[in-house]
């Protein structure tokens, strides 16, 4: 009959210390290299595999940290040596460390191949175009265009007795439409809602875009005037 209770199991507390301490170093050592590998490659969030005699390791960065460190061997099990998950076997941990140095030595041949790379490039670039003659000519056309559209605007407050209100009409199958406040033009938009602003109280048009739609203005125009000369016909024909 065996005797019970058996001996007491082996106390792991020692190997487990020893692995922690060991994948917190690599931690640290190989969290620096992903950051030089983050740098290198211009952004937060990447990978690179490095190739050895006796296998294959993979960086993974995320946010510039480390994410995780494998270590796929020739023989043996893949080996997340650092990972978000848990710790490695210490016996897998041990197989995986016996090649760190020529991982970080395959590490530094990435590196010193890149170094110099730029040297040749020439930073003798062309001269930038001004682009202030045309911004000129765009604000000499949309400031007139503005300045029509504060006498419309004007106008129409008068007409209507209110500080705010919009004025709209189709031209040439496009919808245009001001909206006045009792500081002038707020906005003249073409095509509704998802449409072109020719004038707002944000952004200006591209040049592109003014050239395109100022001669169409007149048309607008034309259509207010016609407007109010509805407007003197209807009230003309008014009884007291």
């Amino acid at each position: 009959m065996t005797d019970w209770p058996p001996r007491e199991p082996a106390d792991a507390a020692d190997a487990i210390e020893h692995r922690d301490e060991l994948v917190a170093a690599v931690r640290d050592h190989a969290g620096g290299i992903a950051y030089q590998l983050a740098r290198l490659q211009g952004g937060d969030y990447g990978r690179e595999s490095f190739t050895t005699d006796a296998g294959e390791w993979t960086v993974k960065y995320e946010g510039g940290d480390l994410e995780f460190l494998l270590f796929e061997q020739q023989r043996g099990d893949d080996v997340y040596v650092v990972s978000t998950k848990q710790p490695p076997e210490p016996e897998a941990l041990a197989s995986a460390m016996v090649d760190y140095d020529a991982f970080v030595a395959a590490f530094d041949q990435y590196v010193e191949a890149r170094t110099g790379v730029l040297d040749d490039v020439s930073t003798d670039f062309p001269a930038v175009a001004s682009t202030d003659t045309v911004v000129a000519e765009r604000d000499r056309v949309t400031d007139r265009v503005r300045e029509v559209c504060d006498t419309i605007a004007a106008e129409l407050r008068r007409y209507e007795g209110g500080d705010y209100g919009t004025f709209t009409e189709r031209v040439d199958g496009d919808r245009w439409e001001l909206k006045w406040d009792e500081d002038g033009t707020s906005y003249l938009r073409v095509g509704g809602s998802g449409g072109l602003y020719l004038l707002s109280q944000y952004d200006q048009p591209s040049a592109a875009d003014v050239r395109e739609y100022a001669p169409r203005f007149a048309g607008f125009v034309d259509a207010y005037n016609e407007f109010v000369d509805e407007l003197k016909s209807d009230l003309g024909t008014v009884e007291l």
